[in-house]
């Protein structure tokens, strides 16, 4: 055996214990594999150092920006909402839905593509369901890469595979010629998460998840999540008079939140503001005072979530505890004078004043240093607060406002991508295109663009990389493709098919999926003759299961995963290994008995 090949082996071994065991962090073991294979004299400087020039790398570079100018928008939020009001709340329609969405769409653009534009969107209903996003994302990530295998040009490798039958002189494939086995590979992956995920699937701390800031308010100050909608009808007496003659502070112990009239929203309407019949109103408080003040004007029970949308929704609105400070020019002065709602657009729910409640309505209190108030805004308003000086913002506001009007400048950037990539272009030039559009297009800053690069997850590719090319340039692959390949001998088709399967698995995990096409292809057609069964099943079948890279975090789409959902490489391996069982049984069995 060749010395190269033995030092390509032994640093092989090593990077697959590093990697489980976890004893470093997993972009730490990826620099000292790449280092190691140039010390060892395996590789020159520039084959080391080609992950830096890689286009996986630069596509990936390229796809987390795109992904966080989507996110920046609102876009896939929406999307989230959306998906809920179909689906419902439970975990397991949300996950098949997810995956069956995500598959399909990888079926048609590039599989990394696919999944960095759901991650937002699962990171969105993990929240909104209560869940460890964990129980999503990898799973989306598992069938952004199986859709790949829906088409013949969903996956680089497939797209290679039929430029390898050609070269010898085999019938090449058409577009559709995997699609039986993808859909049944989608089909499987599905019933695997839904039914078996809590066995194998990170559940977070227990299955349960830390309280927001958000919450953490709501919890410390009772407050309630419950916004009630109601209709000002004709002959009603509250029409015409305005907020403050309507007595819901002074008289029910109610907040105003928000008053609708055609498609003009006033959110913490102005004491002066007036309320109009056929308008609608958002109301807060006890629901036995709200019942009240309803009754006592004679309103008509509405639709809080579709008069208000996102009223109810932690995202765009929520409560905050803001400190009265010394120097407040708010100091002396009560709230009608100050005008805090028309100030700021935000509606005062509670007082704390020399560390009592004030129950009454405190309009004209005079408002000392060290008050504390409870309001209930919009997050860009309450922004607004946090960059002024009459108040000290005491809770942290973890939201994100989005910039809904750039949307389509986002959407199109990111469909600008897809379509280069389509079209024959490189992805990693089709990608970063599509970034530089979103910045261009001030979706996002150049610095927000900077800030978006998770390099942990760059610098696991950059440095495994030249794992993969050592592998090809030392003759390492071909020499195991070729023991494993001698040990089967004369054995039957399932054999012969599995070791095919196992084999292309295998070097998935340690080399391009593209690489390992290239290694197997020559090799499987020769064993193909000599066992006197149809060579082109065999290297479909070795393409296919070069996209069963589940088990280490190496695949691009599982290194983008990984952090969005905090995954060690325990984790991958528990999930993934069972995925990998799945996926080889029924790609086998499938090729068994559809193509031979």
């Amino acid at each position: 055996m060749d010395i190269q090949i033995i030092i390509v082996l032994a640093i092989m071994a090593m990077t697959i214990f590093l990697l489980v065991s976890e004893l470093v962090r997993i972009d730490i073991t990826a620099i000292i594999t790449m280092l190691a294979l140039y010390w060892s004299g395996v590789l020159t400087s520039t084959e080391t150092l080609s992950g830096f020039s890689s286009n996986a790398v630069i596509a990936m570079i390229a796809v987390m920006i795109l992904g966080e100018g989507l996110a920046k928008t609102g876009m896939m939020t929406r999307f989230s909402k959306w998906l809920l009001g179909r689906v419902g709340n439970s975990k397991e329609r949300v996950l098949g839905t997810l995956s069956l969405s995500v598959g399909t769409i990888s079926g048609v653009i590039q599989n990394i593509g696919a999944a960095a534009l759901f991650l937002p969107s699962a990171i969105d209903i993990a929240r909104r369901l209560r869940i460890s996003a964990s129980e999503l994302i990898m799973p989306l990530g598992f069938m952004a890469i199986i859709g790949g295998s829906l088409t013949m040009v969903g996956s680089g490798h497939l797209i290679l595979t039929n430029d390898l039958l050609k070269a010898a002189d085999l019938e090449e494939y058409g577009l559709f010629a995997v699609t039986g086995v993808g859909v049944a590979l989608m089909v499987s992956a599905i019933i695997f998460f839904t039914l078996f995920g809590k066995y194998f699937l990170p559940q977070g701390t227990g299955g349960k998840l830390d309280l927001t800031e958000q919450e953490k308010v709501m919890e410390a100050f009772n407050l309630k999540k419950d916004i009630l909608a109601f209709s000002i009808p004709q002959g009603s007496p509250l029409a015409g008079k305005t907020v403050e003659e309507s007595g819901a502070w002074s008289d029910h112990s109610v907040n105003i939140l928000a008053v609708r009239s055609g498609k003009d929203t006033s959110y913490a309407p102005w004491r002066e503001a007036k309320l109009e019949a056929g308008s609608i109103v958002a109301l807060y408080g006890d629901a036995d005072r709200v019942a009240a003040f309803a009754q006592n004007w004679k309103l008509e029970a509405g639709n809080a979530e579709s008069s208000f949308p996102g009223l109810d929704d932690p995202d765009d609105f929520g409560f905050v505890e803001i400190i009265v400070p010394p120097r407040s020019e708010l100091v002396g002065q009560s709230i009608r004078q100050f005008g805090m709602r028309k100030r700021f657009g935000v509606e005062p729910v509670m007082l704390f004043s020399e560390g009592k409640r004030v129950e009454s309505d405190f309009s004209d209190r005079e408002i000392k240093s060290g008050d504390t108030f409870i309001i209930f805004g919009s997050w860009r308003n309450i922004k607004k607060i946090e960059s002024s000086d009459p108040f000290v913002l005491a809770t942290v506001v973890e939201a994100e406002i989005k910039n809904s009007s750039k949307t389509w400048h986002a959407a199109g950037s990111f469909l600008l991508a897809i379509v280069l990539a389509m079209s024959g272009f490189s992805i990693a030039i089709s990608f970063f295109t599509g970034a530089l559009v979103m910045v261009l297009l001030k979706v996002m800053s150049i610095q927000e663009a900077y800030r978006s690069v998770e390099w942990k997850v760059v610098f696991l590719l950059v440095g495994l990389i030249p794992l993969g090319i050592a592998m090809q340039n030392s003759g390492t692959a071909q020499f195991l493709a070729e023991s494993v390949m001698g040990l089967i001998g004369n054995s039957s088709t399932l054999v012969l098919l599995f070791t095919v399967a196992i084999l292309a698995t295998g070097f998935s995990l340690v080399m391009s999926n593209v690489g390992a096409v290239v290694v197997l292809a020559p090799l499987v057609v020769g064993i193909g003759l000599i066992a006197g069964v149809d060579p082109r099943p065999l290297v479909l079948l070795a393409a296919i299961n070069a996209g069963n890279s589940f088990v280490l975090p190496t695949h691009q789409v599982n290194a983008l995963m990984m952090s969005a959902g905090g995954y060690k490489t325990s984790d991958y391996f528990r999930a993934g290994g069972g995925m990998t069982i799945v996926f080889l049984l029924v790609s086998v069995l499938f090729f068994y008995y559809f193509f031979f």
